[in-house]
């Protein structure tokens, strides 16, 4: 382990059910595929020692949090997507918050919007981030132009770690990330690099 790791962390963004899992209104396409690779870059900060911060969307039932363009889907009846205590709220299968990590709600696109995120972050002495989820153009996308802006450095997409609905919505926001400094290794890339 080198010695930057402990300045970095990995923020695992919305890699919860209704976001992966067939069925579901939310359903982010290209999430199922990025699932193992998701898995293995949490193993390997694991590993370094790398700070792991798991950036999920929790609402409250009747969607009263909710963006006004997703208000409809809290008022038919049934419980909307991501509600605080559902099954859809989980993470999916294989990855598991522990001892040590550190778990962020959010309820907007950006994981610094509204949150204690960069206040944690600064406490932790942390100055580089690296981002894995779904799904790029939104909550990937969002939660990286602020962390530019709060100047973390370098900032880190991995490429196949990450996901939108379609391959060309994915690269098209890549490309733009790429144009503001971020770094966007495969995981692959990633895991055999010092830091």
């Amino acid at each position: 382990m080198t010695e930057n790791w402990n300045q970095t962390a990995l923020l695992v963004i919305d890699m919860q059910k209704d976001f992966i899992e067939d069925g579901s209104p939310m359903l982010v396409k290209g999430g199922k595929d990025i699932v193992p690779n998701v898995i293995k870059a949490v193993e390997v900060a694991r590993k370094r020692g790398i700070l792991i911060v798991w950036v999920v969307r929790e609402h409250d039932p009747l969607g009263r949090d909710v963006e006004l363009f997703r208000r409809h889907l809290y008022t038919t009846g049934k419980v909307g997507p991501t509600a605080k205590g559902s099954e859809g709220a989980e993470l999916v299968d294989g990855l598991v918050i522990r001892e040590g990590d550190f778990k962020l709600v959010k309820t907007r696109f950006s994981a610094f919007f509204s949150t204690h995120l960069h206040s944690v972050l600064q406490r932790e002495g942390i100055n580089s981030l690296v981002i894995t989820g779904v799904q790029t153009p939104n909550c990937i996308r969002q939660t990286v132009f602020d962390a530019v802006a709060l100047d973390y450095q370098p900032v880190t997409v991995l490429f196949d770690a990450t996901a939108a609905a379609t391959p060309d919505i994915h690269l098209a926001n890549v490309y733009d990330m790429k144009n503001i400094g971020v770094a966007t290794p495969t995981l692959q890339e990633w895991s055999e690099s010092k830091a």
